[in-house]
Parts: C-alpha cells; structure tokens; sequence
C-alpha cells in the first residue's frame, strides 16, 4: 500500500488544477527541491497518475489534459486519519487553514474508491468537532468509528459489546444519532434500547460495532445538539484540575483565539480571565500556546510546576549547539 503523505496530497491537489506548473515554482509552493519535487511525481506516477514533464530551463508538470485521475491509494485507516484531520482544520482550529482545509477535503474525497469515499463522507457529515477536536485516533479502531458513523446517518440499528470504567463488559443495542469529537475523546450519542434513554459511549471503549439490519425513526435528543449533550453528561463528572489564567488582553480576542475550548471573563477593557476543568493539563498548555498574549497563571500549582518543565525544556533545545 502506498504511503501518501500530506506533501503529495498537495502537489496533486496544485496539479489538479488543470494548468501547467514550472518546476521552480511548483517547488516552492511545496517547500521543497527541485529534486524531492521530482521523486513526488514520481511517487504519483507509480499511483497510476498521469503527470507530464517538460524538461529544459522552462521545464515543468502537469496532468495528462483529459486524463482520468485514478482512485487515491490510501488504506480505510489512512482515509479516517485524512478526513479526521481536513475537518478538524476546517473547523478553524488553526487559523488561515479553514478554507483550503474544505476544498482538499472535497478534492481528496473524490478520487477516494467508492467504498472509502461513502465511508469518510458518513464520518464527515455525522461528527460534531468540538474544541481542540482532531488531536488523532489514538485508542479508537478506524473501522469501528466508520462503522458508527454509517448507522448514524443511514439511521440503522447498532450493536455492540461496551466496556465501562469499572472494566465490566456489557452487550449495548442502540439507535446512534451523532458522533462528537471532543478534546482527546471520540463519543457515540444514541438511544440506548435497553435502557429506554439516551446515553454517551467512548468509542475507545466499543468494540466489534456491527449493524443489526433495523431501522428507525429518528428521536429528539433532550438537548440543543449532541455537543451539548456529551458537554452535560461530562460536566456531571468529578475533573481534577479546576484552571484559572490572567491574561493580558482584551475578553473578546481572547473569546476569539481560544473562546469555544474556555470560560472568559472581561476583568478590564485590557484584561480577562480564562476559566477551565479538565482532566489532564495537556489541554490548557495547548491553550497557553494559542493565545499569543501575556499571562499569569493563577491555580492549579500543577499548571504551573509544567510550564516551568517545558520552558526548561524549550531553552535547552534552542541553547546554540556545543
């Protein structure tokens, strides 16, 4: 299986553009040289696409005029991690790259085979990013988290053996409404039909998802969005670590950089304060690095007995080198 990387996606997404490309320039769009450049083409020509050179001082690329691009090559874990990761850049997590994080989504999905392109699609359109959403999928099989997102949106019955914190295993049927991507963790929002009510599944917790043949008639969930409702049922949740941060800047720049993952409060027209609970301080030292701005962190001491560590860590690595 091939292994397409994000710098190939690119320079297929440039020459899908349909238009010639000097060598030079393509380079530098890409970040490379003229000699990686020429081993990427090469690498999608082995993928069966049709890239056209000419050689000289004004020597270039571009697809073969007419051609029809073949399917990308890319394995059912490949696609989740690709679409995973457009939509979670698509959702303006990083700034600048909303935009073209959509139009490489929607190029890249059409030359997915059939059957990889209806699965992202369902993964796409049946998951609610929230927060600092798209940081992997570490814990969660790929085929399990297509598997849901498919019942979610063809509104099929699943099955599937579930294991609680307490480590006790149990057979689950439900009816899956939406998928919910929040910080570290991927959630399933159904109607549990054991239980007569709706809960919330990690999806690193689910295994051997499988669908029953059942359809049915979508519920109304007791809450605004599923977002809101895996919000609720985790705020319930006993979290160690209650965050406080003064910084250095006006509320609504902060609200803008860092708001959808945070509390802020306006203390002056200068100053605000960042509220946070979390179960691991990984996500406020992200934060902390996103907000581009003067701070003082006020609790936990944890927090800061961290920032010290990475500072440390961070001098010693830009020290000149012996």
């Amino acid at each position: 299986m091939a292994n397409t990387s994000s710098r190939t996606l690119r320079l297929l997404s440039l020459l899908q553009e349909h238009r010639y490309w000097p060598g030079d320039e393509l380079a530098d769009r890409l970040g490379v040289s003229p000699r990686t450049l020429r081993r990427d083409v090469d690498r999608l020509r082995e993928l069966g696409y049709p890239v056209e050179a000419r050689r000289g001082v004004a020597g270039g690329y571009q697809l073969a005029a007419g051609a029809a691009l073949p399917p990308l090559v890319i394995d059912d874990e490949e696609a989740v991690a690709l679409a995973v990761g457009l939509q979670t850049a698509a959702q303006g997590a990083v700034d600048g790259l909303a935009e073209s994080s959509v139009r490489v989504l929607a190029k890249v999905v059409r030359v997915m085979p059939a059957r990889l392109r209806r699965r992202v699609e369902a993964l796409r359109t049946m998951t609610e990013a929230v927060g600092m959403a798209g940081t992997g999928t570490a814990g969660v099989d790929p085929g399990a988290l297509t598997t849901v997102a498919l019942g979610c949106r063809d509104g099929e019955r699943l099955a599937f053996t579930y294991t609680a914190a307490d480590a006790r295993r149990t057979e689950r049927r439900v009816e899956p409404h939406r998928l919910v991507c929040l910080g570290r963790r991927w959630y399933l929002v159904a109607y549990d039909l054991d239980r007569a009510d709706w809960r919330t599944f990690r999806v690193d917790r689910l295994s051997q998802p499988r669908a029953t043949g059942g359809r049915f008639r979508p519920r109304e969930l007791p809450a605004a969005d599923a977002a809101a409702f895996v919000r609720a049922r985790l705020g319930a949740l006993p979290r160690p670590h209650r965050v406080e941060i003064l910084v250095n800047a006006p509320a609504a720049t902060v609200r803008r950089r860092v708001g959808r993952w945070c509390e802020v409060e306006e203390i002056t027209e200068e100053r605000c304060r960042v509220l946070m609970t979390v179960d691991s301080l990984d996500w406020p030292v992200a934060l902390l690095g996103a907000l581009d701005a003067d701070f003082r962190i006020v609790q936990p001491p944890e927090l800061v007995d961290r920032m010290r560590r990475l500072i440390t860590h961070f001098d010693q690595g830009t020290s000149p080198a012996e």
